[in-house]
């Protein structure tokens, strides 16, 4: 049983930075994908990024796509996820996602494990 724990959240003015962890506990870090998600209120949880089990692979959805960046340190069996030129709508509950899989995903279903969350908010 893995453990998630996010940190890092916060408010921020539109433009701005905000980089996001993630700390796990509780099973071997570099056998798991990591990924990013978010929800907005009222609306679906939403895929943001995704690092492979060694780092050497990421994905990203579209929309974040060169403005942010995931990342992992296994050595401390943590995952960030760096936030830059943030925009109103990306206002969310921001969580992280670990998966036991081989092969990195987008959907919600494919990871096994979840941390609570840290809210992002983005002002106008």
């Amino acid at each position: 049983q893995v453990q998630l724990v996010e940190s890092g959240g916060g408010l921020v003015q539109a433009g701005g930075s905000l980089r996001l962890s993630c700390a796990a506990s509780g099973g071997t870090f570099n056998r798991y994908i990591m990924g990013w998600f978010r929800q907005a209120p009222g609306k679906e949880r939403e895929f943001v990024a995704a690092i492979w089990k060694n780092g050497i692979s990421t994905y990203y959805a579209e929309s974040v796509n060169g403005r942010f960046t995931v990342s992992r340190d296994n050595a401390k069996s943590t995952v960030y996820l760096q936030m830059n030129s943030l925009k109103p709508e990306e206002t969310a509950v921001y969580s992280c996602a670990a998966d036991r899989g081989y092969d990195i995903g987008a959907g919600p279903d494919e990871y096994d494990y979840w941390g609570q969350g840290t809210q992002v908010t983005v002002s106008s």
